[in-house]
């Protein structure tokens, strides 16, 4: 069996499609799964950077990766043919993510790390450009990676966060307020 198709099954608790758990290694590795794993290869960077400027966690980017992934496997054959396989997964990983977020998970959380006195500007500026983002609310923060990282349009926001326009308007526009009166941003807007 694949790395990347042991993974997904194993991890998420997904069967593979038409796997009952007894075939053989050569069965399973018949399934499409070294395009899978070719894509996987190619653009699992690209994904878990989209997915850790959501999250801000290591953890909680790789698992949302993951989560994306197993979702959007059994359908891999049928959607790639046209060329929007990571399309279909971005989408995936984002809906998934804001319905984690509706589950508010009331966990431990780690305490802060202690601030460093000699940071780099360049550091320093990343560290509070990263804060500032989240500090903003889950739904506004998708929005300005989507339009702003991403570059989507507004109507490619909207259709893959499936909402409205105009509610990605004012998603963008409530969250740039909010990132022009951040304290940790202003000395940056000062300088420019």
């Amino acid at each position: 069996m694949s790395t990347v198709s042991k993974a997904t099954s194993e991890t998420s608790g997904v069967r593979m499609p038409g796997a009952t758990g007894d075939e053989s290694a050569d069965a399973v590795d018949a399934l499409p799964a070294a395009s899978f794993e070719d894509f996987v290869n190619a653009r699992r960077r690209a994904l878990w950077r989209s997915a850790w400027l959501l999250t801000n966690d290591d953890h909680k980017a790789e698992d949302l990766v993951q989560t994306a992934l197993a979702k959007a496997w059994p359908r891999f054959e049928r959607i790639s043919r046209d060329g929007s396989f990571e399309a279909y997964v971005r989408k995936i990983m984002y809906t998934t993510y804001l319905s984690w977020w509706r589950r508010r998970w009331n966990g431990e959380l780690p305490g802060p790390v202690p601030e460093s006195a000699a940071l780099e500007p360049a550091v320093e500026l990343r560290h509070d450009l990263l804060s500032s983002l989240a500090s903003l609310p889950k739904g506004q923060r998708a929005v300005v990676l989507l339009r702003y990282v991403e570059d989507l349009t507004e109507a490619q926001t909207a259709q893959l966060l499936g909402i409205s326009v105009g509610t990605v308007k004012s998603q963008t526009s409530r969250a740039l307020k909010t990132l022009r009166a951040s304290e940790s941003l202003s000395s940056l807007m000062e300088d420019s």
